[in-house]
Formats: structure tokens, C-alpha cells, sequence
């Protein structure tokens, strides 16, 4: 039975390095853009220097197990390098203002807060206690992670478009979520299964929310493709429907500037005055 759950321990493990490593090398479409460029554009460096930190925590995290969190640290050290020269790549290119932004929220959160993560579980907690104190941050920070899509969730409804939610990308995070939580499960460890359960959920909500409205959606009828049933001189109807409905209808005179009234069309009238006309 231990010899079943080391093995899908490993298998989850690569699998989860595997997985993880594609979805760290999503944003580099982003930063070849950005380099051709030279310019950031509306990118902001947030998720990158958020992914650095949640990397950091996982590699403190899995030196806490005596070898068993080896699987985290291989893909979470590779993260720290991707995601290092994405920020440097976004410095780089960024104006002053998103530059000195990103190295305040660099500066905060990944030395002065990490520091005092550190400090405080060396210094206030030992063994096992240590491990549930840098768990349940770890996870705290993970949920905060996974919610983030949260944000283009609301997007994508209230606009009704998917542009800025791409289906693979929201793909891979289920599956990596999927795969994390297996082997979470395998090693027994629940602070790594707990928020890949939430990662796993919001992911395929994403999902069913792009095949929704990617290909469910009503489709718009251009003005180009609606059949012309009817000519150009056809009626207005909505300036005849706010016409008041009765008989007097005004012909404004064309040829005669000797009438300035306009002529009512009741039949009577109409020819009483032609015959005046004519007879003058």
C-alpha cells in the first residue's frame, strides 16, 4: 500500500512539473511582444512578482518535510527563475512610474514580507508547528491566487467576450490544479491538496464559460448581410407611427409663392380654391 502511494506520489509529482512548467512559460508571447516593442504597453507586473512569492513560499515550505517535498522544490525553484526574468524583462522596458511601482511592490513583498516569514517561523515555532504555520500561509496565499480570475470571470460576462481569457491557459491551470491535488492526496499532505481543489474548480468554471460565450452566443447580424426586402424609398414607419392619426395632413406649396398657408387636403376645400385661381 506505501509502495502504491509512492508511486502515484511520483507520477503526480512530474506530472505537476511537467504541467507547471508549461503554464510558467505562458506569458512569454507577452514579453516577446513587449521586448519587439519596447514598451509594456497595459501589461502590469503584478502576477509576475505574486508568482514569484507564492514560488518562494512552496521552496520554504517543502524544505520543512526531510526530503518529501522534493517534487515542489524542483518546479518552484524553476519558477523563481522564469518568473526573476520576467520582472527584469518588465523593469526593462517599463516606464518610471510602472517601474518604481514594481520595485516597491518587489521590495514589500518579496524581501521585506518573505523576510519576516522567515524570521517569524524560525523564531517562534519548531518541528511540526513550523510546518502547519507556513502551510496555512501558503495556502492562505494560494487561495488568493486562485481567486484572482475571479476578476476576468466578471469580464467575460459582462462583455460577453472571451478575448482576455484564453481557453489553453485556463486549460493547463486545471490540470495542473487537477494534478496537484492528486499528488497533495497521495503524500497525505493537505496543505498542498486544500487550494488546488478551489484551482481546480475555478478552472473549469472558466472553461464552461468560454464554451458559452465563444460558441453559444447570439450572433450578431450585420448591417451589410440583412436582405433588402424593402427599396430606398421605402416608408419610415417610425416617424408615420408618431404622426397624430387624423385626416389633416399639410402639403406645403411648391410653385406658388402666392399662397403662405398651408393647404389642408380636405377635397372641398382644395378645389374651391383652384377654381379661384383659374378664375382670376
Amino acid at each position: 500500500m506505501a509502495l502504491t502511494h509512492n508511486v502515484m506520489a511520483v507520477t503526480f509529482g512530474v506530472m505537476g512539473n511537467i504541467i507547471s512548467f508549461i503554464v510558467f512559460l505562458a506569458p512569454v508571447p507577452t514579453f516577446v511582444r513587449i521586448c519587439k516593442k519596447k514598451s509594456i504597453e497595459g501589461f502590469e507586473s503584478l502576477p509576475y512578482v505574486s508568482a514569484l512569492f507564492s514560488a518562494m513560499l512552496w521552496i520554504y515550505y517543502a524544505l520543512q518535510k526531510d526530503g518529501a517535498g522534493f517534487l515542489l522544490i524542483t518546479i518552484n525553484a524553476v519558477g523563481c527563475f522564469i518568473e526573476t526574468i520576467y520582472i527584469i524583462l518588465f523593469i526593462t522596458y517599463a516606464n518610471k512610474k510602472a517601474r518604481i511601482s514594481t520595485l516597491k511592490v518587489l521590495g514589500l513583498l518579496n524581501f521585506l514580507g518573505f523576510a519576516a516569514i522567515i524570521l517569524v517561523c524560525e523564531l517562534l515555532t519548531k518541528g511540526s508547528n513550523r510546518e502547519k504555520v507556513l502551510g496555512g500561509i501558503c495556502v492562505g496565499f494560494s487561495v488568493c491566487v486562485f481567486a484572482a480570475p475571479l476578476s476576468i470571470m466578471r469580464v467575460v460576462i459582462r462583455t460577453k467576450s472571451v478575448e482576455f481569457m484564453p481557453f489553453s491557459l485556463s486549460l493547463f491551470l486545471t490540470i495542473s490544479a487537477i494534478t496537484w491535488l492528486f499528488y497533495g492526496l497521495a503524500i497525505k499532505d493537505f496543505y498542498v491538496a486544500l487550494p488546488n481543489i478551489l484551482g481546480a474548480f475555478l478552472g473549469a468554471v472558466q472553461m464552461i464559460l468560454y464554451v458559452i460565450f465563444k460558441y453559444y452566443k447570439a450572433p450578431v447580424v450585420d448591417e451589410a448581410e440583412k436582405p433588402k426586402t424593402v427599396s430606398d424609398h421605402s416608408i419610415n414607419m417610425v416617424k408615420l407611427s408618431s404622426t397624430p392619426a387624423s385626416g389633416d395632413f399639410t402639403v406645403q406649396p411648391q410653385t406658388n409663392p402666392d399662397v403662405s398657408h398651408p393647404v389642408k387636403t380636405h377635397g372641398g376645400d382644395l378645389e374651391d380654391q383652384m377654381d379661384k385661381k383659374m378664375s382670376n
